[in-house]
């Protein structure tokens, strides 16, 4: 197929730590890539190791006026970001996240961008651990909020990266990952208050469960407090969860109970 962007646009990273570094790393084979970020010592240092030229650390201003602009930063710094580039965004440029929740970012970027650029929200279902291997096959979530030009972004995704694309609205993403972070996130950090696990009689199901958990046991805590507070359905899943979860203790004392009954009952029959 012909490659997607024949004018091979620009590309213009904010916030350059796990997520905008994997971002910056994968890009650059295909796109010249500008990158800023608050500590500018953290872009120089591995500009200089990266394998190719293609990543250079720049300024505000000339990142936000690059054609495709990623805000890799926290959904809590988000707006503060957007205001700032937002005088020199060009026209008809495209605005994207990567963040973990999509209603909040998608409504702080429709409130805060220009009507002149394109948005899209993004949510790579994968972080540094499991993209170890490559990304090849790896799945990402497109919110469209704003234009068309999300359909190009897709297919470069589906063709040239290899990804498993799904096309969603903010409400459904954040629907399902409210379960399928949420949950995740929640296990993770019981089990890595734990420590330290076993290592050698283990089962399958449990090896899994560490794996799962290592995953996201580096992730960044706004990762966590974002999935965790920035999804608006999340609250409702963690009270489920728990509520599920002391409803199984419960069951565990109550089935004590009953067993602790029956042998003294079967002590008297005697």
């Amino acid at each position: 197929m012909p490659f997607l962007f024949p004018d091979h646009p620009t590309i213009g990273i904010f916030g350059f730590g796990a997520f905008g570094c994997l971002t910056a790393r994968h890009l650059a084979d295909h796109f010249p890539v500008l990158v800023h970020d608050v500590n500018p010592d953290a872009v120089s240092a591995y500009v200089s190791e990266a394998a190719h030229g293609n990543i250079r650390a720049a300024d505000i201003l000339s990142v936000a006026k690059c054609d495709i602009v990623i805000l890799a930063v926290p959904v809590t710094e988000m707006r503060s970001v957007i205001a700032t580039i937002s005088p020199y965004l060009r026209t008809g440029a495209i605005v994207l996240d990567v963040g973990s929740v999509k209603m909040e970012p998608a409504q702080a970027m429709l409130e805060g961008l220009p009507d002149h650029v394109e948005i899209i929200g993004t949510h790579p279902l994968f972080g540094p651990q499991s993209a170890r291997d490559g990304i090849s096959g790896l799945k990402i979530a497109i919110c469209p909020v704003r234009g068309y030009k999300f359909r190009r972004i897709a297919a470069f995704l589906r063709h040239i990266l290899r990804l498993k694309v799904f096309v969603v609205t903010p409400e459904v993403h954040d629907r399902e990952a409210a379960v399928v972070q949420g949950v995740t996130h929640l296990i993770a950090k019981v089990l890595a208050r734990m420590d330290p696990l076993p290592v050698r009689m283990t089962t399958a199901s449990f090896d899994l469960l560490v794996k799962a958990t290592e995953m996201v046991r580096y992730d960044a805590p706004s990762v966590f407090w974002a999935i965790e507070n920035e999804n608006p359905y999340a609250g409702a899943v963690r009270e489920q969860f728990f509520e599920l979860a002391m409803g199984v203790r419960d069951q565990l004392a109550g089935d004590k109970l009953a067993g602790d009954k029956c042998v003294v009952a079967a002590g008297m029959a005697k």
